[in-house]
């Protein structure tokens, strides 16, 4: 008993929280205050948009729309990280993009006070930059799948609260509950902007660009984004790296916004259901993450990349091949979806990181964050025209995409996750 305990506590995961100080222990301990009310939230969100007369088009639009105010934010985001810090720039980014947000998301009920919930809900862009910035720049380059890994865990933890909504809404129905999660979800976010404050520190990096960019204005910083264009476009591991990011951002957009509505308007299951569908995708990846996710890290990245897609694709195939009223294919996917989101999620995040230079990885952070979003943000509109002319069509969708990120990924050199002398 003994030995297994020992044997626990130095599991990879545990040893990496164990040993990790400042930023990543407060960030990894923090983040199930975003990650408990939005997963309360995320399996009724488009259904609470739909119940008061949001059609499947006007949700694409809302998509489109929010995604190319997203380019503007996350060019910002990268400029005012540096100019700000990453702790400034984190908090600012969770009160504006989140807590706000989500107090005009708590009283939408038109087509305008959802997209204006929408676009505030952008300024999360500018967190992005700053948040990776503040999480891993005082951190070993070896320690960073383990570390996403952890994030990802504190996110999946956090959906076992997900059937309280579900039996909320089964008494209340879904509006005056959804209302009431985003008036909880505002005040979360909120005490986690004080957190970050109270318990947080600028990096080292972050420390050299403050002093680098004192007295020199915004809008030079954004000319200077012209040196940066080429050095991305000259960097093919890193653009192959962008291009598996937009592709998986699209493919996420999709389940994410269409799922709910594909499960109960055309395979006629119960909303209750939609609670209960991310806590089995949880229990599946938590397994997952805990117990083999540190044996395959010797395989590198390719290899569990093409894995996870491959998986990712036989998922979408099974949710098109649905019968209407079978809860059984539904489960399979979401059980193959999830395994398949353990192997990926991970893998192409750390991948990103340890392809971008170190020196610049704020505003190339924005400069990709932006490519992502620009690339991603046509498909919202075209994912709802899809669902509005057959709601199996955006799967279908999803499944060419993650096809084309395998044969990316086969191009992608392994990356070097040593550490480097400075």
């Amino acid at each position: 008993m003994k030995h297994q305990s020992r044997q626990l506590w130095e599991h990879p995961l545990l040893r990496v929280l164990r040993n990790s100080r400042g930023n990543p222990r407060t960030l990894l301990l923090i983040e199930p205050l975003w990650g408990i009310p939005y997963n309360l939230i995320a399996p009724y969100a488009t259904l609470y948009m739909y119940t008061q007369g949001i059609t499947d088009v006007q949700i694409g639009l809302i998509l489109s729309v929010t995604m190319a105010v997203q380019v503007l934010f996350a060019f910002l985001g990268g400029i005012l990280t540096d100019k700000l810090g990453r702790k400034v720039t984190t908090m600012l980014g969770d009160f504006f993009g989140w807590s706000l947000a989500c107090l005009v998301w708590a009283v939408s009920d038109n087509f305008w006070l959802f997209l204006a919930a929408a676009v505030l809900n952008c300024f999360e862009q500018i967190n992005q930059t700053a948040w990776f910035c503040l999480f891993i720049e005082d951190a070993r380059r070896e320690d960073l799948v383990n570390m996403y890994t952890l994030v990802n865990i504190g996110g999946l933890a956090a959906i076992f609260f997900a059937p309280l909504s579900g039996l909320l809404v089964n008494a209340h129905s879904v509006v005056p509950v959804v209302r009431g999660l985003y008036l909880l979800f505002a005040v979360t976010m909120a005490l986690k902007t004080l957190i970050t404050f109270r318990f947080c520190r600028e990096t080292g990096q972050g420390a050299v660009r403050l002093a680098q960019t004192r007295g020199v204005s915004v809008f030079q910083m954004l000319g200077q984004y012209r040196q940066l264009i080429p050095l991305l476009l000259k960097d093919r591991n890193a653009l192959k790296s962008v291009a598996v990011c937009a592709l998986l951002s699209v493919s996420g957009m999709v389940s994410t916004n269409f799922f709910s509505l594909y499960v109960t308007q055309r395979l006629g299951l119960s909303e209750t259901f939609l609670s209960l569908f991310p806590i089995l995708n949880a229990a599946v990846m938590l397994t997952f993450m805990v117990l083999l996710q540190s044996r395959l890290n010797a395989l590198k990245f390719r290899i569990p990349l093409w894995i996870g897609l491959g998986l990712y694709s036989a998922a979408a195939l099974t949710l098109i091949l649905s019968p209407p009223g079978r809860l059984g294919p539904v489960l399979l996917y979401v059980l193959l979806a999830a395994v398949a989101a353990a192997l990926v999620t991970p893998r192409k995040d750390a991948l990103l990181q340890l392809n971008l230079n170190v020196q610049e990885r704020a505003r190339l952070n924005a400069l990709v964050i932006a490519s992502i979003t620009a690339l991603s943000s046509p498909f919202g509109y075209l994912a709802g025209w899809l669902s509005s002319l057959d709601r199996r069509l955006p799967f279908a969708f999803s499944c060419v995409l993650f096809l084309t990120a395998m044969a990316v990924i086969a191009r992608i050199q392994e990356p070097q996750v040593e550490e480097v002398a400075a």
